[in-house]
């Protein structure tokens, strides 16, 4: 029951943020989802390791503004960005005379590019602008929201029936919900791309290059979910945390949103 309520009221919310927000607001919005997401995180593999939090916290402020700084030196910031976080971590190492370990800064590093370097590709997408409605990241977006709650409720509900297991990360998958997971991706994502052309009198997106582009981004997603299940499993933890009622913490909610992320831009940049 709290799942779902969560859903009913939170939903909407979600949806009138993303269509009325502008790109500085959404911008702020991932950077406090991902210093959230950073504290589960760290708080998740502080009982094996000693992360090096500070680097992992001002790397989410940063999305903030990420918009803010000029496109071209943005671009070299980017550039720069992995061998100046590695500089960083083993400069730890040095400066502290090994209080950290080769461990504490792997797992830190892994920690950053799995939340930072995803999500960021979210403001990213949402934030493009083009000639065509194929640039318009405000539409576009949503093929990413509507492959992930495809996904998860469609796996969900089929997968539970389902007798053959996909993989012990995450014991209760199958790979009947799995498959459905990916069906319920392609037919929401057709639909949004019908209903967007005849309300918006615009030509979107291929009708079949749709389908393939949602199925793409559905096996991305689930991959993302096995990823986020074998952090937990292997820090003997159900949830990073409870700050959603019903749905645990922001991780939880977003592990599929997030790896789907740079492959759709990956996507529509090279498709379109």
């Amino acid at each position: 029951m709290k799942r779902v309520l969560t859903t009913v009221i939170g939903l909407p919310i979600v949806i009138a943020f993303f269509v009325f927000s502008n790109q500085y607001i959404i911008d702020i919005m991932f950077s406090i989802l991902l210093v959230l997401a950073m504290h589960e995180y760290f708080g998740c593999i502080k009982n094996g390791v000693k992360p090096v939090q500070w680097i992992g916290y001002l790397m989410a402020i940063s999305v903030a503004f990420l918009h803010v700084i000029p496109a071209n030196i943005m671009k070299n910031i980017a550039i720069m960005a992995i061998p100046t976080i590695l500089t960083i971590l083993y400069l730890q190492i040095i400066i502290t005379n090994m209080k950290y370990s080769f461990e504490d800064i792997s797992l830190t590093f892994t920690g950053i590019l799995y939340l930072f370097g995803f999500t960021i590709f979210m403001p990213i997408l949402y934030g493009m602008k083009g000639n065509s409605p194929t640039e318009n990241g405000k539409i576009l977006i949503w093929y990413i929201f509507l492959a992930s709650w495809g996904s998860d409720v469609f796996a969900y509900l089929i997968g539970k029936h389902g007798t053959h297991k996909f993989s012990k990360v995450s014991p209760n998958k199958t790979i009947e919900g799995c498959v459905a997971g990916v069906v319920a991706a392609v037919i929401l994502s057709i639909i949004y791309t019908i209903i967007i052309q005849k309300a918006m009198n615009i030509t979107l997106l291929p009708i079949p290059l749709t389908g393939a582009i949602a199925a793409i981004l559905s096996v991305f997603g689930q991959i993302g979910d096995f990823a986020a299940s074998s952090i937990k499993r292997n820090f003997k933890v159900k949830d990073f945390s409870n700050l959603i009622p019903g749905h645990g913490g922001i991780i939880d909610r977003i592990d599929s949103v997030i790896f789907m992320a740079p492959f759709a831009y990956f996507l529509f940049i090279v498709l379109f």
